[in-house]
């Protein structure tokens, strides 16, 4: 009977704020930086926001860190009494309050996105915001990125490229240093590989001339026709033969999108050694032709 008295008594007791303190206490909320909570806004001030996220006091959500874009009415991205998530961007003070944001979890977010389509796209469209000396600041998911100059197709007027819409490929995504560079001259470079394949008859312009070939631009991808493979027969001097500008079609041997390398040949179209030396233009106007019988012998040598 006595046991039974002092626990009624027990429970009869109110229970005071020391006790709620102290029951605060028996749990441990170490709030790091950076730290994903989910917590309810309660409060929306002019100057911010305050959550529950189930530590002693109220965690803060300053105005800028709100949300990533610019934010007139706080309800509209701080809906009041719905579960969200925070990134903690302050720890706790002396008051034990935490700042949190939904600014930098949005940010974060979008760097994880950034990675995945680095890994996953081969390209993506973008809209030009501004131009300085190096190149043009871009906005991708809301982020700033920025594609060099020599990574651009227009490179003489950058001022023209204010509002448009570029198609680039990722050269650079860092979380850690906030760089996210990009190029339109990689993107076009591979949206012209996907149009290649082995076998296929490419027409394009000499671009270089070196002692072990000549570089041959299809489209955007260089491509390479080496000495061995213009002619059957022994090239001596590959000026004598070719010259800047030039157009020409060869059949595609080997593509390497990897390593960005495409190899051409000529010989293969050759009736008989040194036929391109002599009768270019003959091989030239005939090349489709030449080039089906080509492809044949291409094909079941691969097979074999």
């Amino acid at each position: 009977m006595e046991n039974e008295a002092n626990i009624s008594q027990q429970a009869a007791t109110p229970f005071t704020m020391d006790d709620f303190a102290a029951a605060l206490e028996k749990h441990d909320y170490q709030f790091q930086k950076g730290q994903v909570v989910k917590g309810k806004v309660f409060q929306i001030d002019p100057d911010g926001a305050y959550a529950d996220i189930g530590g002693k006091s109220s965690a803060f959500i300053p105005r800028h860190e709100a949300a990533l874009r610019e934010v007139i009415d706080l309800s509209e991205v701080l809906p009041l009494h719905e579960e969200l998530e925070f990134v903690i961007v302050q720890e706790q003070n002396a008051e034990g309050q935490v700042t949190v944001s939904r600014r930098q979890l949005e940010m974060r977010q979008i760097w994880d996105k950034l990675l995945e389509m680095q890994e996953t796209t081969k390209s993506v469209d973008v809209q030009v915001m501004n131009t300085n000396k190096g190149g043009v600041t871009v906005n991708l998911l809301g982020l700033r990125g920025f594609i060099p100059r020599s990574h651009l197709l227009e490179r003489n007027n950058l001022e023209a490229l204010k509002g448009q819409k570029l198609t680039v490929s990722f050269l650079e995504v860092n979380r850690d240093t906030n760089k996210l560079v990009l190029s339109q001259r990689l993107a076009k470079s591979s949206a012209s590989f996907s149009l290649l394949e082995i076998g296929q008859l490419a027409e394009g312009k000499i671009t270089g001339i070196k002692p072990f070939g000549v570089f041959v631009d299809l489209n955007g991808v260089s491509a390479l026709l080496h000495i061995k493979q213009i002619s059957q027969k022994f090239i001596e001097n590959l000026e004598k033969v070719f010259q800047p500008d030039q157009e020409i079609k060869a059949l595609i041997i080997d593509i390497d999108e990897g390593k960005g390398r495409v190899a051409l040949s000529t010989r293969v179209l050759e009736n008989f050694p040194g036929e391109m030396l002599e009768s270019i233009e003959e091989v030239m106007t005939s090349a489709e032709a030449r080039a089906e019988r080509a492809r044949k012998k291409l094909l079941e040598s691969a097979n074999a």
